[in-house]
């Protein structure tokens, strides 16, 4: 029989011998009806989407159309949904990348969907975090300095002039008997929900110390780096003498860690040549494992040059120099103590400091220096351009610092302040700079750097590194440039160099939220953010 079709035939009989009726075919469920009245709350960077059950429903799908009647395709999310209602967290991605996004559902079961809902498009400001101090104080300044840690779940604010005369960690903080002594409050998410996990004060607090002016947080948020500036004590070095307040504002670093959900302080960080007004602790950075610490000092005297010259003298006053530490085991010590390959009286090199994830490329901004060249290289014994600025890059081997760039403006000018702010990405490889008294009244990208007629404007310029080479890769402008908006003196840049936001403090148009009307000029001073 091979190759021979079997064929088997089935036949069903009643008892009586005849044959049996037909099975019933199963039943089809209804089409669901379209969930009605689908509506959205609001939480920090999500939405809590809900709506009507649907007749026949057994579940339900809900899409996301990313940029409204933009081209970017329309797609589910949350997957099937059991009940009628779904918070969708935005923690993904910047909230500008949603602001036209619209949303609707239907409902399903096993025969089939409903039409859809009419979309919803929320109020995207509404998503936008909003966040203050415990004790809240008049001219506390909460918000000055701020860290977040890579992940986004841990949040570090400064609030430089907070009064509370509390010490270490969760003290009183009723009290406001210490004026600007100041405080940082840290902040964690969990899930889709912030709050506060601790209240940071120095161990040595004081009036007028202003703990909180700057900030720096590792990578996983578990080392916190906080500046204050005009702390008083003349000890040296790590670990000393906190008690005394002979050397007026001569400036401190605090290094606190975190264990769990538990924050203690792990060091008492000072200049290894501690003097009064030096302002130790302007400027903060930590490599991403927080193993390796960058302080600036912008009004430190010495006239030495390059890596650990002579720090005794003080001939050159508020010329600055960086101070960089590190980390073994709970132990901190001094690496470096770095000044400009041109150092002179008023540059303030230190005024901002970066470093790069692994902790080997270091930017320094001078805000202050005095040169009129112009890019990578160029002569740095001019002293023609007042408050031009320059910044300068060094780099690690084993344990040596060496400067490897001196980098200036492509249109350096007397008071444009190039190197007031930096940033770096996680690879060291592009760094931004910001002028922010530049005076060109060009927008955008790439515009006319010649024109000087927009007084205090403000320009923030790219730079890449290719081997051990700069060079400048773009000059960036607000999108509605206006004189004296200080475009510039904030600057965050994602680690991998592909996104930058940009601050301009004095920006002066009254609109809300996210892409408003850039040409209105009805508030001033009310401040702005660009994202590029």
């Amino acid at each position: 029989m091979r190759g021979d079709a079997l064929h088997v035939g089935v036949s069903c009989v009643t008892v009586d011998g005849g044959p049996s009726a037909p099975a019933p075919a199963p039943a089809v469920s209804p089409k669901p009806t379209v969930p009605a009245n689908l509506s959205v709350g609001y939480h920090v960077k999500g939405y809590q989407f809900t709506w009507d059950p649907a007749v026949y429903a057994d579940y339900y799908e809900l899409a996301e159309d990313p940029d409204g009647a933009g081209p970017l395709p329309e797609s589910p999310i949350g997957g099937p949904l059991a009940s009628a209602s779904y918070k969708h967290s935005l923690a993904p991605q910047l909230l500008h990348q949603r602001l036209n996004a619209s949303y609707r559902v239907r409902a399903c079961n096993i025969g089939g969907c409903s039409d859809w809902s009419a979309p919803l498009v929320p109020d995207l400001t509404q998503a936008i975090g909003y966040f203050k101090a415990s004790n809240t104080g008049t001219g506390d300044y909460f918000g000055a300095a701020l860290a977040l840690s890579a992940d986004g779940n841990t949040l570090a604010v400064g609030a430089s002039s907070e009064s509370s005369n509390a010490t270490g960690i969760g003290g009183n903080q009723a009290n406001n008997s210490a004026g600007n002594a100041g405080a940082v409050y840290v902040f964690i998410r969990s899930g889709s929900t912030w709050s506060q996990q601790a209240y940071v004060k120095a161990s040595n607090t004081n009036g007028d110390d202003r703990f909180g002016y700057s900030l720096a947080l590792s990578a996983d948020g578990n080392t916190l780096a906080v500046g204050a500036v005009t702390e008083a004590s003349n000890a040296t070095g790590i670990g000393g003498n906190q008690a005394n307040n002979s050397a007026s504002n001569a400036g401190a670093v605090y290094v606190f860690i975190r264990s769990g959900s538990t924050w203690s302080q792990q060091a008492y960080v000072k200049a290894s040549n501690t003097d009064e007004e030096d302002m130790f602790g302007h400027s903060l950075a930590l490599s991403a494992d927080g193993h390796t610490l960058a302080v600036g000092a912008i009004f430190e005297d010495s006239n030495a040059t390059g890596v650990d010259g002579n720090q005794a003298n003080n001939s050159a006053s508020n010329a600055g120099a960086v101070y960089v530490f590190i980390r073994s085991g709970s132990t901190w010590s001094q690496q470096a103590y770095v000044k400009a390959s041109n150092t002179n009286a008023g540059d303030n090199f230190g005024a901002s400091v970066a470093l790069s994830a692994d902790g080997g490329t270091l930017t320094v901004g001078a805000a202050y220096e005095q040169s009129n060249a112009t890019g990578v290289g160029g002569n740095q014994a001019d002293n023609s351009a007042f408050g031009a600025g320059a910044v300068y890059v060094f780099t690690r081997s084993g344990g040596t610092w060496n400067q490897q760039a001196y980098v200036k403006a492509s249109n350096t000018g007397p008071g444009a302040e190039f190197g007031y702010s930096l940033a770096l990405s996680a690879d060291g490889n592009t760094m931004t700079v910001g002028a922010r008294g530049e005076r060109s009244k060009a927008t955008g990208i790439g515009g006319n750097q010649a024109d000087n007629s927009a007084f205090g404007a403000g320009a923030v310029y790219v730079f890449t590194r290719s081997g051990s080479t700069w060079s400048q890769q773009a000059y960036v402008k607000a999108s509605n440039t206006g004189m004296d908006d200080i475009f510039g003196p904030g600057l965050a840049l994602t680690s991998d160099g592909r996104t930058m936001a940009v601050g301009a403090y004095q920006e002066d148009s009254k609109s809300a939220g996210i892409g408003g009307d850039q040409a209105d000029n009805s508030a001033p001073l009310s401040g702005a953010v660009y994202l590029y």
